[in-house]
């Protein structure tokens, strides 16, 4: 029989809908029980890709001697972390404190006050590996509730106060200066493999925050960020992390040479990852790059897309129950192209072959027939399955890749598909001026947090500053009020969740890039350029206190705030606004002038002479494109060639 999660919106609660186990969702119905049964809560925290999650969930949470322990004992909740990731922040902190590591699947015991007193991760269902078989552990647990509450309640208490004192910290009062940027690349080179690119040992993560930041320091003339973001962007292309069928990235590599990775693909890697590659494109001309630009977004439209318009967050690394089932091949499946991709006749992990490029980006690939050939016959195996639910900030974030690489490339039907997924987020996700932050099958999820806000108000200005249509720059507006209202903390910075979210413990505030750019972060950016747009004053000093906020966290472990600090970089300036006045014919080769080349400290305005969306253009009647800095232009110019020598 279905649990209470048959009635979730979340593909990953949806997948515990028929185990044995008592599951809850979080909210006042858990809560009030556990309180009224005076029993303590388990929580387990995962999500629709997490490989380990599936498997804890067929070894105990299938299990129904185990389920009947934890009916018996306790108040089951589950939580997808891409649903509620206050949540996972509030207890993830409580897991790294109390254990000094964390991930998912994340399991934490809690009092009915929601105060957490033992956590972990994963547990095996039999002692292994030093870990305590998962039903000893719930017997051990209900024991102690039974004859130890007092020390369980004060060790609850205990952490609950060191999470609140964490999340109260002031901004910096110290001056925001390009020595941060400079100690951030020292940071990077570091840790750098010089020989394969990346930023840590095995297991290697695609780090495009970072690489975004190196971009910048890049532009403002240090030496070293560049070839570290270009050896990391070349590695990761030829690696079987690279799908070299189909576009798109996995999501880390098992390895150093970026060779195996975890297989499940996620939307926010690949839309961050394409604007990296498009950006280094920009910089180099080099054509792989791009190359990989359009297959990655041609992925996302081709498998990623929701029939709506939005898109969907994720694919399992697994197929048929095997890891990797779906991408790896034996060598005689290959023919002609098995050299070129890497493939061995005894295989190159585990006896059957991941893909790659072992010659390096530049190498001779198979021809287009061969590949195409390839990724037909793979297209008729089993497909690992999709987490099908749309996360308005992910979206935010493939809707800038999709405006920006279209607009660059030339590429109108990228624009169109960005276009249409933010319509999508903006009219199915929202209620009055705050997103929902999920959306499936019809049904939206629990409200928004500020990556929601801040990622969607980006989104529209990518739109804005693609088309010029004004409709998206008031919506920009309007989401970047709505998260300054409800989000600001009057210390500095961002919580992640609204005062009515009901997050527990302590409004957590999102501060360190991780997998996504952290909440505060994006606000830093995009309030800060909405100011230069508009002149509103209060929006960019909203944006410079994201910065404050984090300050002294990213001169200490620079590698962690690699969006702070592209941020901090267009604080820093010189920023340019560029005024364009025209018919949309005049406007046009003058635009293409300003995409051309990589310029992360410009802001952009289009209209006809008279019209003003944004304060950056009123007063102009003249035609021509206005270069100007903090307001202050210089005479119009009116060709292509007058342009780039004043952007120069």
């Amino acid at each position: 029989m279905a649990n209470r999660l048959a009635e979730a919106t979340s593909p990953y609660l949806l997948q515990h809908a028929h185990n044995p186990v008592d599951w809850y969702e979080w909210g006042p119905e858990a809560l009030d029980r556990a309180r009224a049964e005076d029993k303590p809560i388990l929580l387990s925290v995962g999500y629709s890709a997490c490989h380990w999650c599936h498997v804890m969930e067929r070894e105990s949470f299938e299990d129904p001697a185990t389920a009947q322990l934890m009916n018996d004992g306790f108040v089951s909740i589950k939580v997808d972390r891409e649903e509620r990731p206050d949540i996972d922040a509030v207890y993830m902190d409580a897991v790294q404190a109390m254990t000094g590591q964390g991930g998912w699947p994340m399991t934490v015991f809690l009092t009915p006050e929601r105060e957490p007193f033992y956590a972990g991760t994963y547990f095996p269902p039999v002692d292994r590996h030093g870990l305590p078989g998962f039903p000893r552990l719930l017997a051990a647990i209900s024991e102690a509730w039974r004859t130890r509450r007092s020390d369980l309640v004060d060790t609850g208490r205990r952490v609950a106060e060191a999470i609140g004192r964490a999340t109260a910290a002031a901004a910096s009062r110290e001056p925001l200066t390009e020595a941060l940027l400079t100690r951030a690349v020292q940071g990077y080179a570091s840790a750098f493999d010089a020989d394969w690119g990346g930023f840590s040992p095995a297991p290697k993560f695609p780090q495009p925050m970072g690489i975004e930041l190196l971009l910048r320091c890049h532009l403002r003339g240090n030496a070293d960020g560049l070839p570290m973001a270009l050896r990391t962007l070349d590695r990761m292309a030829a690696g079987g992390i690279y799908d070299q069928l189909g576009g798109g990235f996995h999501r880390y590599s098992t390895d150093r040479r970026w060779l195996v990775p975890h297989f499940e693909k996620m939307l926010y890697d690949n839309a961050q990852l394409a604007r990296a590659y498009l950006h280094a494109w920009q910089v180099t001309g080099r054509q792989p790059y791009r190359r990989v630009v359009t297959e990655t977004l041609d992925y996302l439209l081709r498998e990623m897309r929701d029939p709506a318009g939005g898109f969907w967050s994720a694919q399992d690394a697994d197929s048929e129950g095997v890891e990797g089932k779906f991408f790896t091949w034996g060598y005689g499946h290959l023919g002609a192209a098995a050299e070129a991709l890497g493939a061995l006749p005894q295989g190159n992990w585990e006896g059957v072959n991941v893909l790659w490029m072992p010659g390096g980006l530049d190498a001779p690939r198979p021809s287009d027939g061969e590949l195409r050939e390839l990724f037909e016959l793979r297209e008729k195996r089993v497909r690992p399955a999709t987490d099908d639910k749309v996360l308005a900030a992910w979206n935010g974030l493939a809707v800038s890749a999709l405006a920006e690489a279209g607009r660059v490339l030339g590429e109108a039907r990228y624009i169109e598909a960005a276009g249409a997924a933010a319509e999508f987020v903006l009219e199915s996700m929202r209620s009055g001026d705050r997103l929902a932050r999920s959306w499936r099958a019809g049904r939206m999820g629990p409200p928004g947090y500020s990556d929601d806000m801040a990622s969607m108000a980006a989104a529209c200005l990518a739109l804005w500053e693609t088309t010029f249509d004004a409709r998206w720059i008031e919506k920009a507006l309007s989401l970047a009020r709505a998260l300054v209202r409800d989000f600001a903390d009057e210390r500095g910075g961002f919580f992640q969740s609204a005062a009515d979210a009901g997050t527990p413990l302590a409004r957590p505030k999102d501060l360190f890039d991780n997998a996504i750019p952290a909440g505060n972060s994006l606000a830093a950016d995009v309030l800060q350029r909405l100011g230069l747009l508009t002149g509103d004053a209060e929006l960019e000093k909203a944006g410079v206190s994201a910065l404050r906020a984090v300050r002294d966290l990213a001169e200490r472990a620079p590698t962690g705030f690699g969006t702070a600090l592209s941020a901090l970089d267009l604080y820093l300036g010189p920023t340019r606004e560029l005024a364009v006045v025209g018919s949309p014919e005049l406007r046009r080769p003058l635009l293409e002038v300003a995409w051309s080349a990589f310029r992360p400290r410009l802001v952009m305005a289009a209209a006809e002479a008279g019209q003003a969306p944004v304060a950056l253009l009123e007063g102009r009647d003249q035609t021509g494109a206005y270069v100007c800095e903090r307001f202050a232009c210089r005479l119009p110019a009116t060709t292509p060639e007058q342009l780039s020598s004043q952007l120069a």
